[in-house]
């Protein structure tokens, strides 16, 4: 697949996310990038402003955790595939205050691979991945992280 039909495709899916899920809509999220390893989404601080004046923390993992989701939903969608995926664990780290707009980063977590998900996915209808986001900070660190297992489990075709 091009990179512009990746990105078609991605656009299609924050637009999904953003019809069928209220809180991507709320937080205004829009496709940053994406690319074959990576998926990248924006939101503005405006609707994600906490009382301090900065990025609130739930919006941040929000953000992740949807790009995360995000990630994984577009490999099955070029593949064709019609799964449920799901977060199946988290963890999250506020490493600084986000006081702009901002974009979550999402990409394979270390060791993981879509070779060996896609290969579970079939033999088993279902599988698990770990990926990697994060929110970009000021400097070299990241405003914030989140390492996730998510999970795809097939649709059964009877399934409305």
């Amino acid at each position: 697949m091009s990179s512009t039909e990746r990105q078609t495709l991605a656009r299609k899916l924050v637009t999904f996310m953003r019809d069928e899920i209220p809180l991507a809509h709320s937080m205004d999220l829009q496709l940053h990038d994406c690319d074959e390893h990576h998926l990248s989404i924006a939101a503005p601080l405006a609707p994600n402003i906490n009382d301090k004046g900065c990025a609130f923390g739930g919006s941040l993992v929000s953000a992740m955790t949807l790009t995360g989701w995000g990630l994984v939903e577009l490999e099955l969608r070029l593949r064709g595939l019609d799964c449920d995926v799901f977060v199946g664990e988290s963890t999250v780290r506020y490493l600084e205050p986000v006081w702009n707009d901002f974009r979550s980063e999402a990409r394979l977590g270390e060791g993981a691979d879509w070779a060996t998900f896609f290969d579970t996915l079939a033999a088993r209808g279902r599988a698990r991945i770990e990926v990697s986001c994060q929110v970009p900070g000021t400097g070299e660190k990241p405003a914030a992280t989140l390492a996730a297992r998510f999970v795809a489990k097939r649709r059964s075709p009877d399934a409305v």
